[in-house]
């Protein structure tokens, strides 16, 4: 990792731990009826940590769903805690950096929220990003049992965002 690309993020380190613990926030996701999460707000430190990275609503990359799964189809995944793998650049975010979030089954489409990114040789980073492919891609497979989906593919676009929907 360049020297200035590795200050940088560990810059960011500092801010996000000088601005309190940067544990998950999945916890306190009230849920639908349907049993995906409702709305959540995106911590003030994640935001912050964001811009410092140059990291914008939008910005996206592919990642590998779980990262004890790769390249495996089909996948499945369970409700809870999930640590998935970049499989190229996000801004200043390289390739192989983990990002650790939440997974939710309990609707017609798995939900995936990430909350930290780990990148190589430095500390967990607050974010907030969202899987996402279109045409219906994180649809979960019929025979998938409650608290588990089953899908086709093991990776999927990962969007930043500045607030869950």
């Amino acid at each position: 990792m360049p020297m200035t690309k590795a200050l940088f993020i560990g810059s960011v380190v500092l801010l996000g731990t000088s601005s309190g613990c940067m544990a998950t926030n999945a916890g306190v996701v009230a849920l639908r009826p349907d049993g995906t999460p409702g709305p959540q707000d995106c911590p003030e430190e994640s935001k912050k940590a964001m811009r410092y990275m140059k990291l914008r609503v939008g910005d996206a990359a592919w990642v590998e769903l779980d990262a004890n799964q790769i390249k495996s189809k089909p996948i499945t995944l369970y409700d809870g805690p999930i640590e998935s793998m970049l499989k190229n650049d996000l801004g200043i975010l390289e390739a192989t950096t983990r990002l650790y979030g939440q997974v939710w089954t309990g609707g017609p489409q798995v939900v995936i929220r990430y909350y930290e990114a780990h990148p190589p040789e430095s500390e967990k980073v607050p974010i907030c990003a969202v899987a996402r492919l279109s045409e219906n891609q994180l649809r979960k497979r019929p025979e998938s049992l409650p608290g588990t989906a089953i899908l086709d593919f093991s990776i999927s676009g990962v969007n930043i965002v500045d607030s869950f929907r």
